[in-house]
């Protein structure tokens, strides 16, 4: 038999999600794609709930996460902010070392 230890974790600010997977898997699609309305394609998400996402992630943050261009010829955009990157950083070393942990824990279980 082979066990599985399956965690998510998210990070709050006064009550509310800050940040959490979807979220920077949100934020890395603006990173690559340039765009809001490319990431939220791409993820499979309205442009709507992206956009709330991202608000929400900005209003709780310490400093900006992205900045966003107004269109004009080439169209606007949206980029993350050094910032935003070291939250998504930041947010994968914990996320990984969480599962290191529990990968450590598992084996008490699987060692009875």
């Amino acid at each position: 038999m082979r066990f599985k230890i399956k965690s998510r974790i998210w990070i709050e600010v006064d009550e509310h999600v800050f940040l959490g997977g979807g979220r920077v898997r949100l934020l890395k699609a603006i990173e690559e794609t340039g765009s809001l309305s490319k990431a939220a394609r791409s993820l499979k998400i309205s442009y709507k709930k992206a956009w709330i996402l991202i608000d929400s992630v900005n209003k709780s943050a310490n400093e900006p996460v992205i900045v966003s261009s107004v269109g004009g010829k080439n169209g606007g955009g949206m980029l993350l902010t050094p910032y935003g990157k070291k939250l998504i950083s930041t947010f994968d070393d914990i996320n990984h070392g969480c599962w290191n942990y529990l990968d450590t824990q598992l084996k008490k279980l699987e060692n009875l």
